[in-house]
């Protein structure tokens, strides 16, 4: 017996790395032993007080039942907090914030709270592929904006206003910007916020890299009038070391959080109280314990730049968040065959920009989150096959 899957599946494929890393275990099972530069999940642990916090709940009675589906009131003052301390915006820890089983989840419900079927979605180009796919799986129609090197990666507002936006509901951002590390300037959130008011369109700004190897944490929240257009996911996944606790928040206006919550409350039954009292602790860590982590980047950085010296790539050394953005070799234009051909070869992999859009396909990125013995472990098998 054969049930049929809906038909929404039809137009998303299984994401990428899930299917690479499917190749990747059957390659070591084989005895292949990878290195794996592909992914941004941070290798580094959170904090001691973090850690402590949530083990400490661990013994509590209370602390293995359902929580609030807005999380305990801790979590938003601590989000709060943090908003104000390091973004210098305001948010209302009762009615603005929105705490999250990470920022994932969130593009997942903004979507359902504001797509009808056939509303058209403003996706970057290149950019992260699930705003594409779970706009797909709501019924929404991607539309993607090319982003470009001669451009800062910028949206070319000009551009977008030439074309027809009277079906576009939501615009993507994600600032600094994955895959490329671009970091945002005042002026393109401010661009970005005026644009959605002129042509009605929700702007939805991703933030979960603003504190790697990025002095200056910025928010479109930060921005006049900006809470009337826009919402901005964020996640302590990466800025905190903590991924798989599957910690993130909206922050926005009441009204809009309002709409977003009628969904979320229908589709969860709360965050594990352990690691919201966990979270609480992360979002209170001093500057210094960022500064920390960010020097072990910074570090994992320079052995990535030579790496891709090596492969003869072109890169920008002023990129933030955890990865490093090349563009490769004239002669080798297309990132799957290049990027294969260094698996196949050196036993490493690379993730190739073609995943995350046509103006990728040029360029490939590097992942910082392994060691820097494994980096210099991995510079040394591509030095032996160029």
């Amino acid at each position: 017996m054969n049930i049929k899957a809906a038909s929404r599946l039809e137009s998303i494929q299984e994401y990428y790395f899930s299917r690479k890393l499917k190749e990747i275990e059957k390659m070591n099972s084989e005895g292949a032993d990878i290195i794996n530069l592909g992914i941004g999940n941070p290798d580094l642990p959170p904090s001691e007080e973090t850690l402590a916090s949530a083990g400490n709940m661990l013994l509590q009675e209370n602390a293995h039942g359902y929580q609030s589906y807005r999380g305990i009131p801790e979590l938003r003052s601590g989000f709060s907090n943090w908003y104000k301390t390091y973004y210098g915006v305001s948010l209302n820890p009762d009615k603005e914030i929105l705490p999250l089983m990470g920022s994932k989840e969130g593009i997942f419900h903004i979507s359902m709270a504001f797509l009808e079927p056939g509303d058209v979605v403003l996706v970057p180009d290149p950019g992260y592929p699930t705003y594409s796919s779970v706009t797909k799986l709501v019924g929404g129609v991607v539309r993607t904006y090319e982003l470009k090197e001669e451009n800062n990666w910028f949206p070319d507002f000009q551009s977008l206003e030439q074309g027809d936006l009277s079906n576009v509901k939501i615009m993507w951002v994600n600032y600094p910007h994955m895959p490329t590390g671009t970091r945002p300037t005042e002026k393109l959130f401010k661009d970005l916020v005026d644009f959605g008011l002129r042509n009605k369109i929700l702007i939805c700004h991703d933030n979960p890299y603003s504190f790697i190897l990025n002095e200056r944490p910025a928010s479109i929240l930060q921005i006049e009038d900006s809470k009337d257009v826009a919402l901005e996911l964020n996640s302590l996944s990466k800025s905190h070391n903590m991924a798989g606790w599957r910690v993130g928040m909206l922050g926005g206006s009441e009204k809009y959080i309002s709409l977003v919550m009628k969904v979320l409350s229908n589709i969860q039954s709360g965050m594990f109280l352990p690691v919201q009292k966990g979270a609480v602790e992360a979002l209170s860590n001093p500057p210094g314990w960022y500064e920390k982590i960010n020097m072990v980047y910074d570090s994992r950085r320079e052995t990535a730049w030579q790496i891709l010296d090596l492969l003869g790539c072109q890169y920008k050394k002023d990129q933030s968040g955890l990865f490093i953005w090349a563009r490769l070799p004239e002669s080798s234009a297309d990132s799957i065959k290049f990027t294969d051909v260094i698996l196949e070869k050196a036993h490493v992999f690379i993730t190739p920009g073609s995943i995350f859009g046509n103006q990728g396909k040029s360029y490939i990125r590097i992942s910082l989150c392994s060691k820097r013995e494994v980096l210099e472990q991995a510079k040394s098998r591509i030095l032996k096959q160029i």
